[in-house]
Formats: structure tokens, sequence, C-alpha cells
């Protein structure tokens, strides 16, 4: 039995939430946790795709089957994760006529590292899996779909950090060396409300934002700086004059001055604003930094060379 095999890493967006899709430049994580995809084929004479989704406990949390001419589910389950693999198998077809026509029975199983609600890139990686097992641009596809900057797809296919732009819709990122000194003073913890990206994206492109361009270039500018300062300091003072973009811009409560206005050190939200991981920054002991965000009622805590892989490849695109 033929059989292929995906991967796509996760991500973490440092800097550049929202105003990347204005053409900020942003400084995005792909992560150590991502998501795959096993693709086997079967000769038959009534071919049909069958998907099966397992969690990253190893328990099937989704599965279904599908006909191939229009990709609709033979038993509908009126299900929200039956009803995205529709849609994106759709739109692959209209991007690759020919996907998924040979009398072949196909069965996908996807895999995934992390907790679906972290919100570290269930759909991207899945959009990025898919799209490279058809054959089609992953950033079109992702357009066609749930749409976003693209900085997300990037990751999935990135070997550590990149600087990203979406410039006049065509995503351009480079891989940089971000491994400041201070990288040990850098911990992620969930908030434990995962946010809709796709609602965020549309709620952002319907807002009124007075001096936007301006904006975009004072996000960049904080993005460029981030990857090259060494001093904690500067990077806290850069986090903070962040955070009072987005949210004087947006109209959102900071993070910080919600749940930690206590905290010595710096915290910022990542991506959509509200509930998924937020970057702090803390000169002291991880023990003592971890006691802090669990006493406040957050118990997932990961330092960054845990969770952001580190490794830099000359690859550009």
């Amino acid at each position: 039995m033929l059989e292929q095999y995906f991967y796509g890493h996760g991500k973490l967006l440092l800097s550049g939430e929202y105003f990347v899709m204005d053409g900020a430049v942003a400084l995005a994580l792909p992560t150590t946790v991502g998501q795959s995809m096993k693709v086997k084929y079967r000769h038959s004479y009534q071919p049909s795709l069958n998907w099966k989704s397992i969690d990253h406990t190893g328990k099937t949390w989704f599965e279904s089957n599908y006909e191939f001419w229009h990709f609709k589910p033979i038993k509908d389950q009126n299900n929200a994760k039956q009803d995205f693999v529709h849609q994106v198998l759709k739109a692959v077809r209209m991007q690759n006529p020919h996907f998924l026509r040979d009398d072949m029975d196909v069965f996908v199983e996807t895999k995934i590292e992390f907790p679906i609600e972290w919100g570290l890139g269930s759909s991207s990686t899945f959009i990025y899996n898919v799209a490279q097992w058809a054959y089609v641009s992953p950033f079109e596809l992702l357009k066609n779909t749930i749409g976003g900057s693209g900085y997300d797809i990037a990751c999935a296919q990135a070997m550590g950090p990149i600087r990203f732009k979406n410039h006049d819709n065509k995503p351009q990122w480079e891989n940089v060396s971000f491994n400041p000194k201070f990288k040990d003073d850098l911990y992620f913890i969930y908030l434990g409300q995962k946010q809709s990206s796709e609602a965020e994206v549309i709620k952002y492109q319907e807002s009124r934002i007075e001096g936007k361009s301006t904006l975009v270039n004072d996000i960049s500018q904080i993005s460029m700086e981030m990857v090259t300062t060494q001093s904690l300091t500067t990077f806290n003072k850069l986090i903070a004059t962040h955070e009072d973009i987005i949210s004087t811009s947006l109209k959102y409560e900071k993070v910080k001055d919600k749940y930690f206005r206590d905290f010595w050190g710096e915290v910022k939200s990542l991506g959509a604003w509200g509930g998924d991981f937020v970057l702090a920054t803390s000169d002291r002991s991880p023990s003592e930094t971890r006691d802090y965000f669990s006493s406040k009622g957050f118990n997932t805590f990961i330092p960054f060379a845990e969770i952001v892989r580190s490794e830099h490849p000359i690859l550009k695109s």
C-alpha cells in the first residue's frame, strides 16, 4: 500500500499581530511541536476518502468518510471539523482539478502534538500538510479558507525563527537568528481561553484605525529591534510599546493590566489577543516565575527553549 507523510510546525507570533495583515514586519517562531499527516492508498472500484484525526494523547477525536465528487461527507455528523475538512478539500479541488481522481480508496490520518485548544496552529498546519499533499499553494489555500496573513504557513515549513512580511498580498520571509542572551528569561504561559483566529481577522479588517500606515511602520521597527537586541531591558521596553500600540488602536485591554499588574517583568499577548499564549519576561528564577503564574491560576508554563525551534538554515522565500 502506497504511503505518504507530511509535517508542519506550529507557530507563535511574537510581534506584529493584527497589523501583519497590512504589511507590518512580524517576528514569528515555529514551534517544536506540530502536526503530521499520513496518507495511504488502496485500489478500489468505489473509491472514498477515509479521514481520522488523533489528538496529542493518542485518542481519535474526529473520524469521517467523504465521497470524491464534491468531498461531501458520506454520513453528515453536523460537526464543525467535518465541515472544515470538506471546505478545505473543495478549495483544493479548485486549485488542482486533478486532485484525488484515481480509482483508489484513500486513508488519511492526522496526528497533532499539542492540545488543540492551545492555538499553536492546528488549522494552519492542517492546511499546510493538505497543500503539500495536493501540490497546491498553501498560501492560496489559506486565503480561500480561513484567511490571514500567512505567517503561520511560513512557520509550518520554517526550521527556525523568521521575519515575515505580507507585501501586496505576497508573503515574504527569511530565517533570522533570534537567539538573545536573555532567552532563558523568556516564558510562554497559556491563558486557557482559545481565540478564533478567523473571527479576529474579520474583526480587525472591519475596524477603522487612524494613522494605520504609521502604526505599521512603528510595529515593523519594533519587530526589527526585537531580533537584534541583546538587552532584556530594551526588549521589555519594546514589548511595552508594542502592547500600547495594539491596545490603543484596537481598544483591547492589555493582558498585564487584566491579570498580572503586580508582575515584575513584562507580559505580551501573542496572536489573537485574549486567550491563547502570552510571552512573559522575568529576570528572577524559573521556579519563582512559575510559582507566580501558578498562584494566578495559570499552570501551563513553558520555557522558551522547550517550545521554539532554534535551527537556522539559510532559507529565503
